[in-house]
């Protein structure tokens, strides 16, 4: 039914795209840290988070209004930047659920729940988008109660998904390695 879009990468160009998303990853969360440095305050603890999951418009538009106009113009260039960060986490993620379910789950029908999460975290990326949208609307003034429950909906479907691919590459991790001990 499925099968992974990584399934005839090679093995030297497999290493080369994930330490380059790796690396990418890794400036991509210290300039979105940067950006978030200038959108947490009483009104939004958690900064782009606290907007991401307002989940009413009046929550959102308290978040916003809490905002100087140069934490606003970082909320802006957050959101930019996160449609860059979407491809790479997504990608990532994928990937490395695929380098698992590769040296663990070949021929076993286990295999198949690693290659849905593959496809999932595609999805996830739209999801993102969504959401990201939505909070720019919110964010140039359309206040509107359904862009504020598109992206809190959006938003909780993302972490979910993100989440479970996580708990699937932990938990394969320790698998693969108590059969390497063993």
């Amino acid at each position: 039914m499925f099968t992974s879009p990584f399934k005839n990468i090679s093995t030297k160009t497999d290493k080369k795209v994930t330490f380059s998303l790796f690396y990418l990853f890794i400036i991509s969360v210290v300039v979105l840290k940067y950006f978030n440095i200038y959108l947490d305050n009483v009104s939004a603890p958690y900064g782009i988070f606290s907007f991401e999951l307002a989940g009413s418009l009046d929550k959102s538009v308290e978040i916003i209004n809490s905002w100087s106009p140069l934490a606003k113009t970082f909320a802006g260039l957050s959101l930019g930047f996160d449609f860059l960060f979407l491809i790479i986490y997504n990608f990532l993620i994928a990937l490395l659920i695929h380098k698992l379910n590769e040296r663990l789950w070949v021929g076993k029908s286990f295999y198949k729940i690693g290659e849905l999460l593959i496809w999932a975290m595609f999805f996830t990326a739209i999801f993102d988008a969504v959401e990201n949208v939505s909070l720019i609307k919110l964010l140039v003034g359309k206040h509107e109660e359904y862009w504020s429950s598109i992206a809190f909906s959006f938003a909780l479907a993302k972490f979910i998904m993100i989440g479970i691919s996580i708990l699937y590459l932990l938990s394969n991790t320790i698998v693969l390695l108590f059969k390497k001990r063993v």
